[in-house]
C-alpha cells in the first residue's frame, strides 16, 4: 500500500476534532490533510472561567456525530485504511468519549484501531510538511493549558522527559492571571493581544519562577500568586485602568518566555541538539515565536527552530493522524477493546 487514508480523533479536552488524512508512504512520508475539522467549547465554559469535564464529556457526545459527516463530506468520503484516537494524557471523561466514538467505527469497518499520545502528537505536527533532515537529537519544548514539558528526542517514538511543571502549567497561569484581571476565559489569547500594546509609563515586575535553577523543571503557580498581590497593593482605580492591566498583561507573557526560552535553550545546548521542536495551544503566542527564533538564531545557529503552523499549534485531529501513522508503523496497533484512556499517559 503506497498510500492510505487515515480517521484521526482527538478529544482530550474541550475540543471536539476529526480529521482524514491521506499519507503517501516512503523514508518521508507526505501528509495530505483532506479535511481538519474542529468544534469549539470555548463558549459553552467561558462562564464557568475553564473547562468542566462533564459538561465537555456531553458536548463532545454530541459534536462528534456531526463532525465526522462534516469531516467526510470535505474529504469526498474516502476508503479508511486506519483510524487514530488520542488515549492521553487529557480528561478522562473526553477521552473515554473520542475512543468509544472510533472503536464503533473500527468496528464496523474492520479497520484498526491506533492509540496515540497527546503530547507525542503535538510534536509529531512539526513533521506534517515531511520528515526533517538529521532532526536527532531534539529538544522538544510541549507548552499548552494543561502540560508544559521538556522533551529529549531522540527519534521517533524515543522520548525522554527532562523536566516539567511541579505545579501551573504556562497556559493555566496565563488563564489565572486573566481571571485575577477580569479578562475572562481562556486567558492566553487576550493576555497577548493586550501585551502587545502596553503602557510604557507603568512599570510592573514580576519573578521568573526556577529560571536558573540546575533542573529542567517548571513552576509558574508563583508568577500568579505575584500577580495576585500585585493587583491587591494597587487602589480600586488603578487596577480597574485599561494601562495597569495591559502592564501586568505585558510583564506575565513575557516573564513566562523568558523561563520557557532560558531552559529550553539550556537543554538544546547541553543535549547538543541539532533541531528544537515546539507544540501545544501557548506556543502560537505570536511573541513567543518571534523571540523563539531570534534567541535560537543568536545563541545556536547551528540548530533549526521547528515551530508548527498556528492552526496546528492547539489541539487538532490532523496532529493525531501523523502522530498515528508513525505508531502503525512500530505496529502499534490495537484491536478496538483493548483500547482504553489513560488520563496520566506519557511520552517514553
Amino acid at each position: 500500500m503506497t498510500t492510505m487514508i487515515i480517521l484521526a480523533i482527538e478529544t482530550s479536552c474541550d475540543d471536539t476534532a476529526i480529521a482524514l488524512v491521506k499519507v503517501k508512504q516512503g523514508k518521508r512520508p507526505k501528509f495530505q490533510i483532506l479535511s481538519n475539522v474542529i468544534s469549539s467549547q470555548v463558549k459553552l465554559h467561558q462562564k464557568y472561567g475553564g473547562v468542566y469535564p462533564s459538561l465537555a464529556k456531553r458536548e463532545h457526545l454530541k459534536n462528534l456525530p456531526v463532525v465526522f459527516e462534516k469531516a467526510k463530506k470535505e474529504a469526498k468520503n474516502p476508503k479508511l485504511d486506519l483510524i487514530a484516537v488520542t488515549i492521553g494524557p487529557g480528561l478522562e471523561p473526553c477521552l473515554w468519549t473520542g475512543i468509544n466514538f472510533a472503536k464503533d467505527i473500527a468496528q464496523k469497518l474492520n479497520l484498526p484501531l491506533i492509540p496515540v499520545n497527546h503530547i507525542e502528537a503535538h510534536i509529531l505536527t512539526n513533521f506534517i510538511n515531511g520528515k526533517l533532515k538529521n532532526a536527532f537529537p531534539a529538544v522538544c519544548l510541549v507548552v499548552s493549558g494543561g502540560h508544559t514539558q521538556l522533551i529529549l528526542m531522540k527519534d521517533i517514538g524515543k522520548y525522554e522527559i527532562l523536566g516539567e511543571t511541579r505545579d501551573d502549567a504556562a497556559g493555566e497561569c496565563f488563564d489565572k492571571t486573566a481571571r485575577i484581571l477580569g479578562l475572562g476565559y481562556p486567558g492566553g489569547p487576550v493576555i497577548s493581544k493586550l501585551a502587545s500594546s502596553p503602557d510604557k509609563n507603568i512599570d510592573i515586575s514580576l519573578p521568573r519562577p526556577m529560571m536558573h535553577q540546575k533542573n529542567y523543571d517548571f513552576s509558574f503557580s508563583g508568577l500568579k500568586t505575584a500577580v495576585l498581590y500585585n493587583f491587591r497593593t494597587q487602589p480600586h482605580k488603578v487596577r480597574k485602568s485599561k494601562e495597569y492591566i495591559k502592564a501586568v498583561a505585558r510583564e506575565t507573557q513575557q516573564a513566562v518566555i523568558d523561563v520557557l526560552i532560558y531552559k529550553t535553550l539550556k537543554a538544546a545546548k547541553n543535549f547538543k541538539a541539532r533541531t528544537i521542536i515546539l507544540g501545544g495551544g501557548v506556543t502560537a503566542n505570536k511573541e513567543l515565536r518571534k523571540q523563539f527564533k531570534k534567541r535560537v538564531k543568536k545563541e545556536i545557529p547551528h540548530s533549526k527552530l521547528c515551530i508548527p503552523d498556528s492552526n496546528f499549534c492547539t489541539d487538532n485531529a490532523a496532529m493525531t493522524a501523523v502522530a498515528g501513522y508513525f505508531n502503525y508503523l512500530k505496529g502499534l496497533t490495537e484491536k478496538p477493546g483493548k483500547v482504553e484512556a489513560n488520563a496520566n499517559l506519557r511520552v517514553k
